[in-house]
């Protein structure tokens, strides 16, 4: 662990001063926190604001970027306007970052064209992950990746290093719960992040709610299933996702898979 986090902390001195691409999740705060550490003011966030981010996921990285004493700046991304994404077929991520790292190169182009890194950790290496490919073709690099720190010891230094993101659960764009081939609209992104929220709301960590046309799968780590299973805790369940607009409520008996078939 010593050795990999020796290796990060290497390779952020010679990027120099960068942006670097963060969301608030686990991996892109590791990453933004080690870069203001080594680099001070010469590191600006990037968080990209559109219908997949979440709200509250955004005003957590405002207060994340914060509390590092990072510059921090909010771009609109506007992949809602490319046909290709809101087709949502295999290659939705590839068009996404696409369009992610195609804003943040015009603000390189502003900032004396300082490179841009982003969270993306050898674990993803073994996923289909067509946003990587977008990565690659923009030259933007993966500091953690070329570190070799798995999430697993990226949660173990972030735990070390005081940051509250140490034990936060896995995030995802709310693209990602709507099935493949099913378009994207802003109307279902809104649907989908109000019952997610309704669930955070009654104190369910992992949550994913799965899209499924006038239905919802929803998908709970093992102690949401333990507690969904208490008669008047599923009552709450269903009344809360319903009243954020679905008519069918489905409790997923598998629990949350991180590839979760969608």
């Amino acid at each position: 662990m010593e050795h990999g986090y020796s290796e990060l902390k290497r390779i952020i001195d010679s990027i120099g001063p960068c942006l670097v691409a963060f969301s608030g999740g686990v991996d892109s705060t590791f990453l933004l926190k080690v870069a203001c550490d080594r680099l001070g003011g010469g590191v600006t966030a990037i968080t990209a604001v559109s219908p997949s981010l979440p709200a509250a996921e955004r005003e957590e990285a405002v207060t994340l970027a914060r509390m590092m004493g990072a510059t921090h700046l909010l771009v609109e991304t506007h992949e809602m306007d490319d046909p290709d994404y809101l087709r949502n077929d295999g290659a939705r991520c590839y068009y996404c970052k696409r369009e992610l790292f195609g804003v943040l190169r015009r603000v390189a182009a502003e900032s004396r064209g300082k490179p841009i890194v982003y969270g993306a950790i050898p674990d993803d290496l073994g996923d289909d992950r067509p946003g990587m490919r977008a990565a690659a073709e923009a030259g933007v690099r993966a500091p953690l990746i070329e570190a070799g720190l798995t999430k697993t010891t990226i949660r173990a230094l972030s735990r070390a290093l005081g940051l509250p993101t140490w034990d936060k659960p896995a995030m995802a764009c709310l693209a990602s719960r709507i099935p493949r081939m099913t378009p994207v609209t802003a109307e279902t992104l809104s649907l989908v992040e109000r019952a997610e929220a309704a669930l955070h709301a009654l104190g369910y960590r992992q949550v994913r709610v799965r899209h499924q046309g006038l239905g919802a799968r929803i998908e709970l780590d093992a102690d949401g299933l333990r507690r969904s299973c208490v008669p008047e805790d599923r009552e709450l369940l269903i009344a809360a996702v319903r009243g954020a607009g679905y008519e069918q409520v489905f409790v997923d008996p598998r629990g949350y898979r991180p590839a979760g078939s969608v």
